[in-house]
């Protein structure tokens, strides 16, 4: 009898195990932050400014979910192609338990702007761009999901304003 038993509650654990979670349902985004962030001078000594976004993940669902990866789109706006990305495992496989939030998680595009303006002033330049970033996420085999779409805000972000720690996949 003991066997008969054992046999279905291992099939069970094995198929919650590899199960793909809907991380639209089970996650929030929450405590966003946007802005600028300053890179500081580079190459011919010209000042740089990169979208940034910060934000945390909340287990919303009843369970412990694990393994989960986000991919932040950074766009120009009243552009469609992506203007850079920065893809990171956020939740990694020691999970976040449910009604928990991760820490802070900072996502931020390559690619920006450059000049040998001052910082301020380049977000006041009349050639500036406003960006956006578009959050997708993704557990298990499942296909990227959008989570949310957010304005970069036209504000600096420097070290000492963000807290550049990715979630609690890095010490």
């Amino acid at each position: 009898m003991a066997r008969r038993l054992t046999v279905p509650v291992l099939a069970a654990l094995l198929l919650t195990a590899c199960e793909s979670r809907e991380v639209e349902k089970d996650l929030r985004i929450v405590e966003v932050n946007t802005g600028w962030f300053d890179l500081g001078v580079v190459g011919t000594g010209m000042n740089k400014l990169v979208p940034s976004i910060s934000l945390e993940l909340e287990n919303v669902s009843a369970r412990d979910i694990e393994s989960v990866q986000l991919n932040a789109v950074f766009k120009r706006v009243g552009e469609e192609q992506a203007w850079g990305e920065h893809f990171i495992r956020a939740i990694d496989p020691s999970g976040l338990a449910a009604g928990s939030k991760t820490q802070s998680i900072v996502l931020r595009s390559t690619l920006g702007y450059t000049a040998d303006q001052a910082r301020a002033q380049m977000l006041q330049n009349k050639e500036f761009v406003d960006a956006k970033v578009e959050v997708f996420g993704k557990h298990g085999s499942r296909t990227w999901v959008k989570m949310g779409e957010f304005p970069i805000d036209r504000r600096l972000l420097t070290q000492s304003s963000t807290r550049s720690v990715p979630g609690p996949s890095v010490p």
